[in-house]
């Protein structure tokens, strides 16, 4: 008997469908499954609901029904304790999610045989600076940006205790390889292979000579300070961790944690590269 975890889209019609359709599979046989209380309450699974803290004791797979955005969800809550998730991608092509929803329940079915492959990818480590820092984990990017009614904001940026330099900019992106094809790749930054390992340090509409991206060894340490007068927001895959200050500052490295994603074979990239931007085969 296993335990799973299904953390959904709510506001796609299929991943819902898909979603009931695979509970009841797994309770049929046994299993038990869960969801985050919010999920759990959209789609009318309160008897399996848990709090988002909860989610991952005891569990040993959570599904993501959706897009990258569930996933990154999806990778939050089960981090810090080294749970597989399995992908099902419900939406448009993902770079992340691994299996289209026909063949969902065959997914399951080869998991529950032990029929899959574990893919690991590299973890960010964000630390907001204080007393008492307070760390988050992100398998994307960690964003520090100016305001919403803001004009550009100073960033200074060291490297293992070294000053680099200051950037006057909209913005500074730290990402993993996983997240060089998401924010760090609109802001021209470069597309790096998901199982390489590095941090992604790529400007956003800089206001000086000096634009282009860094790829750095992912045991280097940044500190990215707000200098100036101007505050700057920041975020971590997406979620708002909050203001910072002129003399604020976070702190990023890799997680010796690691995201967990099941695979049933080889995850192409390259070939999701050339469907994603329409390649040509010649």
């Amino acid at each position: 008997m296993v335990t799973a975890g299904f953390v959904l889209h709510t506001e796609r019609e299929q991943a819902v469908r898909l979603t009931l359709d695979l509970v009841g599979w797994l309770l049929e046989r046994g299993h038990d499954v869960r969801l985050p209380a919010g999920d759990a309450a959209q789609v009318g699974l309160d008897d399996h609901a848990v709090p988002d803290d909860r989610f991952a004791d005891g569990l040993d797979v959570a599904v993501s029904l959706g897009g990258d955005g569930t996933m990154l969800r999806t990778v939050e809550l089960v981090a810090e304790s080294s749970i597989p998730v399995l992908g099902v991608n419900v939406g448009q092509l993902g770079y992340l999610t691994e299996i289209d929803p026909d063949h969902a329940r065959m997914a399951l079915k080869r998991f529950l045989s032990g029929a899959y492959e574990i893919e690991e990818r590299m973890l960010l480590s964000v630390r907001l600076g204080g007393p008492e820092p307070v760390e988050h984990i992100a398998l994307n990017e960690a964003v520090i940006e100016k305001t919403p009614s803001g004009h550009t904001v100073r960033l200074a940026v060291s490297v293992d205790g070294e000053f680099f330099t200051t950037y006057a900019a909209d913005g500074l992106i730290v990402a993993t390889p996983t997240g060089s094809t998401a924010y760090s790749f609109s802001a021209r930054g470069p597309i790096v292979a998901p199982m390489h390992r590095c941090l992604v340090l790529t400007p956003v509409s800089p206001h000086m000579l000096f634009d282009r991206t860094l790829v750095l060894d992912p045991h280097s340490t940044l500190h990215l300070e707000v200098v100036g007068h101007r505050e700057a927001t920041v975020s971590a895959d997406g979620r708002n961790l909050g203001t910072l200050r002129p003399g604020d500052a976070l702190t990023c490295t890799a997680s010796p944690r690691t995201a967990r994603l099941v695979t049933f074979g080889e995850h192409d990239f390259l070939a999701i590269l050339k469907t994603k931007f329409g390649l040509a085969e010649r």
